[in-house]
């Protein structure tokens, strides 16, 4: 009889090697398309943080914070068109 502990173990180095191998497979794919990982990395961050400034800039009331959060949306829509 085998242990109900390596049952599991087998389990988790199964799930460990799918995940691998799907990792393994969306990295061959961009680098197929010509996509830059780090390009996706960084329009990735720079979305992220235009909505968060839309957020604050949907709930601020102060109008120079809003002009000073208007400003930095204007550099991030900068910085996206550049990519």
């Amino acid at each position: 009889m085998s242990d109900a502990g390596e049952g599991l173990v087998d389990a988790e180095a199964r799930l460990q090697e799918q995940l691998d191998a799907r990792e393994h497979e969306k990295r061959r794919r961009g680098l197929a398309a010509g996509v830059d990982p780090e390009k996706l990395r960084a329009r990735e961050s720079l979305r992220l943080a235009k909505a968060e400034l839309t957020r604050q800039l949907n709930s601020t009331t102060h109008p120079i914070r809003k002009e000073q959060i208007e400003a930095a949306v204007a550099e991030l829509d900068r910085r996206l068109a550049a990519l």
